[in-house]
């Protein structure tokens, strides 16, 4: 069924959320080339109707269209928000003012935000705790608690009749297009972005919430973003492999450079680490898109960062790049630090700062004065040796 655009997953389940083609950032941060999607699920049982999450605010009246196109939204008795994110629960009170009987479903900390963000009155939210469920007469909804992926208050939703995971931001990606990811030729590629950026720094969280759902049978996976995975092993086990911190022999190289001096440095990184057999990536700040930037960061066993000092710091960008490095906290195990500067240092001492939290071997650095002589080329060198002979110690 494609009516107004709504898929049916399964009998009674049907996906009715939202594709903004047109959206180009989030969190004015993260680029989005191919756009995103809001998913939002229906699910309709002999005795109960079930929205699952909702749209981000502006979609609102496409949501109802499409849930008016299976059933009288008014029937809905119970909306559940997975996620208090905008994206997900932005059209809340909207469609609650709408299906005015209807119950909002949330964890307790779930409940809190319901309030504080969207006004739904307590009287009109049913708390539910872990492993909890709710009947639709031959549908069951059961309610998995899974805080930090990537709020506190975030649960999945599992219809056990037919084996459909609803884990909201887990296990999604931004794409607009497509409706099954197995339609999706480069999909591993937007989900490894997505997690990067969104799920890497809660990898802990991530393994435990991957623990609890491993008894379920799960056919499908329909998340909050992007496409529907009916052939669920492929995302579980990518997910499993990136939860895990498992790394490759690759080194992310991540640099700016004002009169090239640095940029000289970092070629020749990149020509020693690849001449050792070391997978390279090389991301100049000026141009270079973020999400691509971490979805290289997700297996790098290494990264190099070259910066200029620019008035006794390191250069504004990779200021920058560490920051986004120190938060999003990727498994990788090995660092080097390569600068130049023309009157002053001082940027690799603000970047090994900047660093000196994180379990990362800081293997070498190098700071020089002017453009790279022959004798700093050739330290440069020795350094990308050390480097690769520590990335192939340490295996995976």
């Amino acid at each position: 069924m494609k009516e107004r655009n709504v898929v049916k997953i399964a009998e009674g389940v049907y996906w009715v959320g939202v594709r903004d083609w047109n959206r180009k950032i989030f969190d004015a941060l993260i680029p989005l080339p191919k756009g995103t999607s809001y998913n939002a699920y229906l699910v309709i049982g002999k005795s109960g109707k079930a929205l699952i999450d909702t749209v981000n605010p502006g979609f609102e009246k496409d949501l109802e269209d499409k849930i008016r196109a299976l059933a009288n939204i008014e029937d809905i008795d119970y909306v559940v928000m997975n996620h208090a994110e905008p994206d997900h629960a932005g059209a809340i009170p909207y469609i609650m003012k709408v299906a005015s009987r209807a119950k909002l479903v949330a964890t307790a900390r779930g409940a809190k935000m319901a309030q504080i963000y969207y006004r739904v009155p307590q009287e009109r939210i049913k708390v539910v705790a872990d492993n909890e469920a709710i009947s639709l007469g031959d549908k069951t909804l059961r309610f998995i608690e899974a805080p930090m992926l990537h709020w506190p208050e975030t649960m999945f939703t599992y219809l056990e009749e037919d084996g459909i995971l609803f884990p909201c931001d887990f296990f999604g990606s931004h794409l607009a297009e497509g409706v099954y990811s197995d339609e999706v030729e480069d999909l591993l590629v937007h989900a490894k972005r997505y997690w990067g950026e969104i799920m890497m720094p809660f990898r802990t969280m991530a393994q435990k919430a991957l623990e609890k759902i491993a008894k379920l049978n799960i056919k499908v996976i329909a998340p909050s973003h992007g496409p529907i995975h009916r052939r669920p092993e492929l995302i579980l086990d990518a997910y499993k492999r990136w939860a895990a911190g498992e790394t490759k022999p690759k080194a992310a190289i991540v640099y700016v450079s004002m009169w090239s001096s640095t940029e000289a440095m970092v070629k020749q990184m990149a020509e020693a680490l690849a001449s050792e057999g070391v997978e390279v990536a090389l991301h100049n700040l000026i141009v270079t898109d973020v999400g691509d930037l971490v979805e290289d960061l997700v297996d790098s066993r290494a990264i190099v960062l070259g910066a200029p000092t620019v008035l006794g710091g390191a250069h504004p960008l990779a200021i920058y790049a560490a920051y986004l490095f120190k938060a999003l906290r990727p498994p990788t195990k090995f660092a080097a630090v390569l600068s130049s500067y023309g009157w002053g240092g001082g940027a690799v001492r603000q970047i090994q700062d900047m660093l000196k939290d994180l379990k990362v071997e800081v293997v070498d650095a190098l700071e020089i004065n002017g453009p790279p002589t022959d004798e700093d080329m050739k330290r440069v060198v020795d350094i990308g040796k050390a480097l690769a002979k520590r990335i192939f110690e340490a295996g995976g």
